[in-house]
Order: C-alpha cells, then sequence, then structure tokens
C-alpha cells in the first residue's frame, strides 16, 4: 500500500503509474498474442472472426468495470481518511456484486452472442469461429471479474506493483497455452479463448492465495464476506455513471464494427489488428489518467487540495512526452507491425492507413482522460459520462457513417480523432468550471 499524500506529487504519480503501465501492457497482450499466433496459425478469417468478438465482450463487462472503478474511488478515499473499516467493507462489497454480476452476465452473453453478430451484419465466412470464440470465452467472464477486481482494490488502496506481478503470471501463461492449443493441438480459435480462460484462472488463484496469506485488508474468502448497502450506494453513485460511460463506449465499438463489417473480410482483419495496437499504444495514458485518479482520490480524503493541481500538470507532462514518443514510433513503425499478425498485403494496407491517421492524434485523447482521471478521483463522473455520450453518439459514428460512404474505410479511421477533439474541449471546460470539486465522498476542502 502507498500513501500518496505525502512526497513530491510527480514523483509519486510516476512511481504509481510506471507498475500500473507494465500491468497495462501486459493486459492488453493478451488479445495482441491472440490475434498474432490466430493470424499466422489460422488466417486472416479467423483473426477477423476473434477480433469482431471484442466489441461483444466489451459491452458484457463494461457496466461492472464501470462499478468497480466507483468502488476504487471509496476504497482509496477512505484510505486516505484511515478509515480501514470502511476500506475492508467496500472491498468485500465489490466482490460480492461482482460475482452475481459474472453469473449474469455469462448467461445473457451466451444467450445473445450469435444474434447480435447477425445484426451487425458480420459476414457469413467468419460467423462460426466469431460465435465459437465468444461463447467460450464469455463462460468463463466471472474469473475476468474477479481478477480485474482484485487488481482494480489493490489500486485504490495505493499498491499498484501486486497487480503487475499477476499479470506477468498471467500473460506468460497465456502466451505458452495458446501457441500450444492453436499452434500444436490444432484447436483454432477455441483454442484461444480457452487459453485466455486458464491464464486468468490461475493468475486469480494465485492472488487469492498470496492475498490470503500476506494482506493485511483483503481476505478473499465466500465465508465472512459482509455486504454492506451504504458503501454499495456510495459505489453505485460515483460508478454507475462511468458504467454508463463504458457501455455507452462498448455500444459505440459495436456500432463502429458494424460499419467495418460492410466491408468485408480484409477491413475487418486490418481493422482489428489495428485497433489491437491502437489499444496497447494508449495505455500510457490510460495509466497515467488511473495513477492520477487515485493520488486525486487519497488527496480529497486526506483533505490536502492544494496537491491536486500540482499533480494534474506533473501528470500532463509526463503523459505527454510518453505520448508524442509513441506516436512517431506507431507512424515510422505501422507497416511492419502489421506485418507481425499477417502476410496478407491488402489487411496489413488497411491497418497501416489506420494507425498513421489515428495515432496521429494520440496526444488529444491522452488530454481528454488525465482530466476525466481528475474528475474521476474527485468522484464525479456523471458529466464525463454526458461527455462521452456526445463525443461517441453524435461526432464519431455520424462522421464514420457519413465519411465511410462517401470515401471509404479511410472515412471510419477519420471519425475515430473527431471524437476526441470534441470529448476533450468538453472536459477541458468542464474541468476549468471547478464543478467537480463538490463530489467527494468524505471531509472535504471548500477552497479547493
Amino acid at each position: 500500500m502507498q500513501d500518496l499524500t505525502i512526497g513530491k506529487e510527480g514523483k509519486l504519480i510516476f512511481q504509481f503509474a510506471a507498475p500500473m503501465l507494465l500491468g497495462n501492457v501486459f493486459q492488453q497482450l493478451f488479445s495482441v498474442v491472440d490475434s498474432i499466433v490466430v493470424g499466422k496459425f489460422i488466417g486472416k478469417e479467423a483473426l477477423a472472426a476473434v477480433g469482431a468478438s471484442f466489441p461483444v465482450i466489451f459491452i458484457m463487462v463494461s457496466m461492472i468495470i464501470g462499478l468497480v472503478m466507483g468502488t476504487t474511488v471509496v476504497i482509496s478515499q477512505y484510505f486516505g481518511a484511515k478509515d480501514f473499516v470502511k476500506v475492508k467493507r467496500a472491498i468485500d462489497t465489490m466482490y460480492i456484486y461482482s460475482a452475481v454480476a459474472g453469473i449474469i452476465a455469462t448467461i445473457i452473453g451466451l444467450i445473445i452472442s450469435e444474434p447480435l453478430l447477425r445484426m451487425l451484419g458480420l459476414p457469413e465466412d467468419i460467423m462460426p469461429q466469431a460465435v465459437q470464440y465468444l461463447r467460450i470465452y464469455l463462460s468463463g467472464i466471472i474469473i475476468f471479474f474477479g481478477f480485474n477486481g482484485t487488481s482494480a482494490v489493490l489500486r485504490g488502496l495505493g499498491d499498484s506493483k501486486t497487480p503487475l506481478y499477476f499479470l506477468i503470471i498471467a500473460t506468460i501463461a497465456n502466451i505458452i497455452l495458446v501457441l500450444l492449443f492453436v499452434g500444436v493441438f490444432k484447436w483454432g480459435v477455441a483454442g484461444a479463448a480457452y487459453a485466455t480462460l486458464i491464464a486468468n484462472g490461475i493468475a486469480f488463484g494465485l492472488a487469492i492465495y498470496w492475498l490470503n496469506k500476506t494482506h493485511k485488508l483483503i481476505r478473499i474468502a465466500i465465508k465472512g464476506l459482509h455486504f454492506d448497502r451504504e458503501i454499495f450506494r456510495q459505489s453505485i453513485n460515483i460508478g454507475l455513471p462511468t458504467g454508463i460511460q463504458q457501455t455507452l463506449v462498448a455500444m459505440g465499438a459495436l456500432a463502429l464494427m458494424g460499419i467495418v463489417n460492410k466491408f468485408g473480410t480484409n477491413v475487418i482483419a486490418g481493422f482489428s489488428v489495428a485497433s489491437r495496437l491502437d489499444s496497447l499504444a494508449m495505455v500510457p495514458a490510460m495509466s497515467f489518467s488511473q495513477a492520477l485518479s487515485t493520488f486525486v482520490g487519497q488527496n480529497i480524503g486526506a483533505n490536502k487540495p492544494e496537491r491536486i493541481r500540482a499533480g494534474l500538470i506533473a501528470t500532463v507532462k509526463m503523459s505527454g512526452i510518453v505520448t508524442i514518443i509513441t506516436t512517431t514510433f506507431i507512424i515510422f513503425s505501422g507497416h511492419f507491425l502489421m506485418s507481425l499478425f499477417t502476410k496478407d498485403s491488402e489487411v496489413i494496407r488497411l491497418g497501416d492507413q489506420y494507425l498513421t491517421i489515428v495515432s496521429s492524434f494520440y496526444i488529444i485523447f491522452t488530454l481528454m482522460f488525465i482530466y476525466n482521471g481528475v474528475m474521476r478521483g474527485a468522484g464525479d463522473t456523471l458529466i464525463p459520462m454526458f461527455f462521452s455520450l456526445l463525443s461517441l453518439w453524435i461526432i464519431r459514428i455520424p462522421m464514420a457513417w457519413l465519411l465511410s460512404g462517401k470515401i471509404g474505410a479511410t472515412g471510419i479511421w477519420w471519425a475515430i480523432p473527431a471524437g476526441w477533439a470534441i470529448g476533450l474541449a468538453l472536459s477541458f471546460s468542464y474541468y476549468k468550471s471547478g464543478r467537480w470539486k463538490k463530489k467527494a465522498v468524505v471531509k472535504y476542502d471548500e477552497n479547493l
């Protein structure tokens, strides 16, 4: 556990963000490695099938991700206030509702997966593999909730190193298993799905064992868990807007996938690979944003408002430098990176085109996430939800539909940074208004 209320702001945020960044990289490597192995050993149809499944998976997990984020804010603020009894109750509450949500998500996902893919117009040549991958993945989604919930709790307590260790274990296990199941046993896309589930299960099992043996606040066992209605209400108040926001983003990804699907297997495969690389490139911004949220939460809980602006400025500088380096690398290496996944020249060309256009605007995405991180840490998640709704559904999706009809798939690529630009403008304006300062769970200094 790390106390972020004492010490140099920039140094603390960097030290907290660094292991989180590495952890998020390893988490993204799950899908990247799966895509590389599937593309190389099975073919572009399987690559497209796995890629087309991810927006559906995202929409199934988006709400619970938001609620867990809400609980993490509550945990960080109670931890900053040194109220360890409520910290423990918040952790117990998170595990209980995550388990229930996992069961519900599995049942719903198994029922709607194929109809949803058909509604999105997925080509018939990749439909069977997409349905197979999706159903296997969703059958073990409760493991995903447990593992990621545990990592989120630890980050709320200021511990970003322990989740990294378990993510490394999970990633290594996934690489070994996917090569074995797909490359050796020839199980196809089913092998990739089974590898991911088993790897998550191994890491979660080890996390439970280690935490129960060593951690003072976290004890993961069915017996003895206490559900606190008031803390759940606080988590809902903070996390529900984020959950809705995540769901809107997931629905936007589905809508975008529906537009992409109209252009056939090559565009689907190119988009799927490029968006995997895109997600990996966005990890630094997301990690700094998560670190800043915890920093803001703890300092609000400790009633040290003067540290928040300094933390924001330091985070903008650090994340900005990393983003510029990332953008430069992606622009000059896009063709090579795409060739790691497939030998198909058209798929490579389309993915490289996507990466060149979208990566040029990563700095906008980074700044948007950083300002939203301040608001999330303060417990104000409702307004950012509306900003996501506007930038995604009023700008990105309509623009993708309109431009793709005029200039083809390239129009979809240009619509993505356009949505980010509107999101940043709205987030920055709201941050400057100062209204996010009134949402703290615990005591609050009006002079922030």
